[in-house]
């Protein structure tokens, strides 16, 4: 996570915590003069409109009295759904068995983009089986990740 996230996160945690959610993740997007903020979160019985309102509500009136963003800005915020994005090394540890799609900041033999499953995540580094090998990454070259669901 970058460190304007981090910040962001320590922010906003204590007011979100306090409407029974809990951040899952934040991307912050600076466009120009304009900024998209996206806040993933969950709620020990499910994320619905309401919630997603309530925080809206409390997080933007939140940023304004901390002037955290200089700029214009879009807050969205919304369930991280099925096919959710990993933040966090945390994150990678639950999902172990499922199958992401992984995009790198830097290509890794050629490629910058990865589909397999993980096998396991220790030391930040998160281990894949691609097709029958298996590939460690760094999450620090991690740019995005997401989980992509299995319907049977």
């Amino acid at each position: 996570m970058r460190s304007k996230e981090e910040e962001l996160e320590a922010l906003l945690s204590p007011t979100i915590k306090s409407l029974g959610c809990r951040i899952w993740g934040i991307e912050y997007k600076p466009q120009g003069r304009y900024t998209t903020l996206r806040i993933y979160i969950e709620h020990s019985d499910g994320v619905s409109v309401e919630h997603c309102a309530d925080v809206s509500r409390e997080v933007s009136a939140l940023l304004d009295v901390e002037d955290s963003i200089k700029s214009a800005y879009t807050l969205e915020v919304s369930s991280p759904g099925t096919d959710r994005l990993l933040f966090k090394g945390e994150q990678y540890a639950q999902y172990i068995g499922q199958v992401i799609d992984l995009r790198l900041n830097y290509s890794f033999e050629g490629k910058r983009k990865y589909v397999g499953q993980i096998v396991n995540f220790k030391d930040d580094e998160v281990i894949m089986q691609i097709d029958e090998m298996e590939f460690c990454f760094p999450v620090e070259n991690v740019q995005r990740a997401r989980v992509m669901p299995q319907y049977d």
